[in-house]
């Protein structure tokens, strides 16, 4: 074993039998990894990152005592080798990734085929206790193993499976009717964002699926293979070695391919390259992962209540904001939401026109062998009649094969639609429509017609008694996705429409002042008057700015996709840094001109969705939506919304009808968004965490007592400064009735990549969250309602907030400190995103920064400070009035209380990414001579504030060391910490020389040897290493 790993594995304690495969599997990948760097770059370097790594701590910490040691190694590199340096670290780190989500996978499979895990024995399990046991002289006892085994992973990672839910809502004795209520209402909904935190090329995806792909058929080998052992302890399988090593060769290989290939992005990526890239999940997994997600759903639930009806196959749908969010991002135009709204559907549409071909080699029925219903022979006859061109092409051939002639039909008109919309698609006059047909048979004018024609084929194929998987497949995925893929959000900051409002008046000359000058009051009489008359208000001209002329020609394009691709296609209308009634009341008005609302019948086709992001909003929220709901218009606009979209949808067949649903008529339902990264940002990781649940609590009541549904939006990052973390935990962490089966999730970044890579890690991750759900919905523990505990986490929140605001928007020197000892700079530099890092100001200071690089920037330098910060204070101060009770009562919560749980559960895992010595080294290297005193003082303040963290946090959980609770993720932690010191060492020497530069010649070249360019290169890779290594961002 090489030292790197033997040493990650003292601190982690990785001689468990629940991490015996993982640590096996690391082995054969990290051997891999450093034979190719040694053919590549020679011997030289491998024994660079071993001296490195072996100068950090047990731990995988910095240490005082070696930073010097480390600081002049790093020094005397040239550019060159510091890049390889760094290159071959993030390399390690993008490995080990991928290895454990492949643990985490086959763990959870083999959860499953096992049932209950009681009994479960990993099939390499002994093989590997006795290997490792040998290693240091002693017999394994199976017994003792396999009871660790079962503890440690299968028990905890079940709860997340839909046969560990129903069986224990079976066992609770939850009234089956209420199961089918909560089953027939389940709708999740996740929203794939384009935030700037992915910073992987789309090829280098491509090379992870390809090094999975080889790990799975390791696991085949492994499990269809007699092992025995040499006396080294290596494994030996039998016949089939020579597999062993050609896929050892083909890992090899790939990891050399790797190497040889550029990480960093050549150009700053285009908003249709972000797009690209977002669907490039739905191309390679989710499309074929739903499919098997529904019949696994529909497998357990049958198995445990076989009464009960199974869920639409939509009960889980796919949005996005690529090409849609326009907030503070020019580069998103009208044009380019229709161009995504193409691609979306042309890649559907190619996805379908491969599935049908598939069909029409299979379905070979023949009427000589087969009876066809009359209604399949009717359609036949009008689909000649229609086109008689396929007629002639396929008559003779499939004269005897009625389905093999009728998907002829339906793939002619696929290959008519894909067509025509590549088409719109390159159009420099889309806008005009000039493509679209006026009638015509020859194409699908939505997925609902192509669905129809699939349900006609499979209702003849059922009568006759076949059962096509194949095409029930197909059916699910067009349920699913239609024509559109994903919904497209629009969403735009508030002072853009107020901005558009006030011009159009000024304009107009009908108000006696500006606009913007009114008072919240005047502003909502006059609009509201406004919305219930049908004189137009914008001129047909637009004789405005330019910035006021993008604004409405963002409705109008809504209206126009709308009419080319269904009402569902682009539906929600989100006004970020919503304040008041007014905000989502100016974007009612701009819909109203441009054709989406209908003052005559009351009905509309755009949803406003506020989204309430500081604290001050987010306690504002509930009275903003009870003025809402108490204006009768816009109660009307809800309900007739909802109709159309099911309407359009076409979403639940007769199939899919229960008792419990059959003559109900859809609830008025309302969309709310809260923001975790800019009320954190704001006010501090545990006051934001309460203002958003209780915002949520009062929200829900409030919508209750005006019969409305409510749907939460929650707008999460990577991170947990951002409302990161185990999706399982935070969503059962949500008030009950805030969920109700409804949820909305923004997946943001590295998230995508983590969860959706491959199609059985994005089946085990969806099923996590709708498990969560159901769960949270029908399972509620009521805790959130106790009002003393409410109370003491409402002092927690202030006293937290009091502290976090002291030391960011208080402390004069604290603006230096964190441009001086974080890559904030150099972030901005990185080509990861179309958005800029800032909101467009003329300030450069924390209120136009936006929340991603903040979170960013702090996990680089390793004080991950958003998410942690604040917290320690706030729960001293509580202790102090009342030691041992206080301590008693938190300890329950942390228990009892989800909520609670999860926010320490949060807090434990920042802190265990944080090194404190790294970061001073940040500062000591980084910061100005001159601001260096002034600096320490401020590091001094944030250390005793993490150490006192940190100490309350053991004491609360009863943990020894940080993560003892979780042991998985402590040793995912620690096996990560140790490799990136030194690339943080790393890091640190190039910001430092490449800030350098910038005070020197400006002839663009430094010491003669090298230019700005190739620093900045050499930073901006050890800002991707250490972003793979700490598996976030921000």
């Amino acid at each position: 074993m090489s030292p790197i790993l033997q040493s990650d594995h003292q601190a982690v304690d990785l001689v468990t039998p629940s991490n015996l495969f993982l640590r096996h599997r690391l082995k054969v990948v990290e051997d891999l990894w450093e034979s190719v760097l040694r053919s590549e770059c020679g011997q030289e370097l491998v024994d660079l990152l071993k001296q490195l790594r072996s100068l950090c701590s047990p731990e995988g910490q910095a240490t005082n005592d070696n930073s010097a040691e480390v600081s002049r190694i790093i020094a005397s590199l040239d550019i060159n080798a510091a890049i390889r340096a760094a290159r071959a670290f993030a390399l390690y780190f993008q490995l080990i990734n991928i290895v454990e989500q492949h643990y985490e996978q086959r763990l959870q499979m083999q959860s499953l085929r096992t049932g209950t895990g009681n009994n479960a024995t990993d099939p390499a399990l002994h093989a590997f206790a006795k290997l490792d046991a040998e290693s240091i002289g002693s017999e394994p006892k199976t017994d003792t193993i396999q009871t660790t085994w079962t503890e440690a992973t299968w028990t905890r990672r079940e709860r997340s499976t839909f046969g560990w839910l129903f069986n224990q809502l079976r066992q609770l004795n939850v009234p089956p009717r209420q199961i089918q209520q909560m089953i027939d209402n389940l709708d999740i909904r996740l929203v794939f964002t384009a935030h700037p935190t992915e910073i992987v090329r789309h090829t280098i995806r491509d090379k992870q699926r390809s090094i999975a792909k080889i790990l799975q058929q390791l696991d085949k080998l492994e499990e269809e293979s007699p092992i025995s052992w040499e006396e080294t302890g290596s494994p030996i399988f039998g016949e089939s070695s020579w597999e062993l090593e050609a896929l050892r060769e083909q890992l090899t290989e790939e990891i050399r391919l790797w190497w040889r290939t550029d990480e960093l992005h050549q150009f700053k990526p285009t908003v249709l390259d972000e797009v690209d890239y977002t669907l490039h999940y739905f191309q390679e997994a989710l499309f074929d992962a739903m499919p098997q997600l529904y019949q696994r759903f529909a497998r357990s639930l049958q198995s445990t209540f076989g009464n009960l009806t199974v869920p639409s196959y939509n009960f889980c749908k796919f949005g996005s904001w690529v090409g849609s969010d326009r907030d503070g991002n020019p580069s998103v135009t009208p044009k380019v939401t229709w161009q995504t709204a193409c691609y979306q559907r042309h890649l559907v549409l190619e996805k379908y026109i491969k599935s049908v071909e598939r069909l029409i080699n299979r379905l070979s029925l023949s009427l000589h062998w087969s009876d066809v219903l009359p209604e399949l022979l009717e359609s036949l006859e009008q689909d000649r009649q229609q086109m008689p061109e396929v007629y002639e092409q396929h008559a003779i051939r499939f004269r005897q094969e009625p389905y093999r002639l009728k998907l002829s039909y339906v793939k002619k008109r696929l290959e008519n639609t894909r067509d025509r919309n590549w088409q719109l698609y390159k159009s420099t006059d889309w806008q005009h429509d000039q493509y679209k047909p006026a009638h015509t048979t020859s194409i699908y004018p939505s997925g609902v017609e192509f669905l129809t024609e699939l349900r006609l084929i499979q209702h003849n194929l059922t009568e006759s008694g076949i059962n096509c998987r194949e095409m029930e497949n197909l059916i699910c995925q067009v349920e699913i996705y239609g024509f559109k893929l994903a919904h497209l959000d629009i969403r735009q900051e508030s002072t853009r429409h107020s901005d558009t409002i006030n011009e159009i008046v000024e304009y107009l000359q009908i108000l006696p002042c500006a606009y913007n000058e009114l008072p919240e009051a005047e502003k909502t009489k006059w609009l509201v008057a406004e919305l219930q008359t049908r004189r137009p208000l914008i001129p047909p001209e637009l004789p405005f700015s330019a910035q006021t002329k993008e604004t409405i020609e963002t409705f109008r394009v809504v209206r126009l996709l709308q009419q080319e691709f269904g009402p569902q296609i682009c539906y929600t209308y989100i006004i970020s840094m919503s304040h008041d009634v007014s905000d989502l009341l100016e974007v009612l008005l701009l819909a109203k001109e441009a054709g989406l609302y209908d003052v005559a019948t009351g009905s509309g086709t755009l949803h406003v969705v506020p989204l309430f992001e500081t604290v001050e909003d987010l306690k504002r929220a509930p009275r903003v939506m009870q003025d809402m709901f108490e204006l009768p218009f816009y109660r009307t606009m809800l309900a007739s919304g909802n109709e159309k979209l099911e309407m359009a949808h076409g979403a639940r067949t007769q199939a899919h009808q229960t008792k419990s649903n059959a003559h109900l008529p859809p609830q008025p339902l309302q969309e709310v968004m809260l923001g975790y990264s800019d009320s954190n940002k704001d006010s501090g990781f545990l006051s934001s965490n309460w203002e958003i649940h209780k915002a949520q609590k009062a929200l829900q009541t409030m919508a209750e007592k005006h019969g409305i549904a409510l749907r939460i939006f929650h707008g999460r990052g990577g991170s947990v400064g951002r409302g990161g973390g185990p999706s399982y935990e935070a969503i059962l962490a949500q008030p009950g009735r805030s969920i109700d089966g409804r949820i909305k999730i923004t997946e943001q970044g590295e998230v995508l990549a983590s969860k959706y890579s491959w199609p059985e890690l994005a089946i085990y991750n969806l099923e996590t969250v709708t498990t969560a759900v159901i769960q949270a919905s029908l399972l509620r523990t009521g805790f959130d309602d106790i009002q003393p505990w409410n109370e003491i986490m409402e002092e927690l929140s202030t006293r937290s907030r009091e502290h976090y605001r002291a030391l960011i928007y208080e402390q004069p020197d604290f603006i230096d400190f964190y441009h001086q000892v974080t890559p904030i700079d150099e972030i901005s530099q990185l080509q990861i995103s179309s958005r800029p890092a800032r909101r467009k100001s003329g300030k450069k200071d924390l209120t136009t920064l936006r929340a991603i690089p903040w979170v960013f920037s702090w996990t680089q330098s390793r004080f991950l400070l958003p998410a942690w910060y604040g917290v320690g204070t706030a729960m001293q101060e509580f202790l102090q009035e009342e030691p041992q009770e206080n301590l008693k009562l938190m300890r329950y919560f942390y228990y009892k209380w989800p909520f609670f749980k999860m926010v320490i559960s949060k807090v434990e895992m920042t802190l265990a990414k944080v090194d404190l010595q790294l970061a001073h080294h940040y500062l000591s290297e980084l910061s100005k001579p001159e601001d260096r005193d002034r600096f320490e003082r401020l590091f001094e303040q944030i250390a005793q504030e993490y150490y006192l963290t940190r100490d309350l946090v053991l004491t609360i959980t009863d943990h020894k060391r940080l993560l003892d609770g979780d042991p998985d993720l402590q040793r995912s932690v620690q096996l990560r910490n140790g490799n990136i010191v030194p690339l943080g060492f790393l890091q640190v020497s190039l910001l430092k020389r490449l800030r350098q530069s910038k005070t020197q010649s400006t002839s663009g070249v430094i010491d003669s040897r090298h230019s700005r360019g190739e620093l900045l290169r050499g930073a901006l890779l050890t800002i991707n290493g250490i972003a793979a290594g700490m598996r976030n961002t921000g």
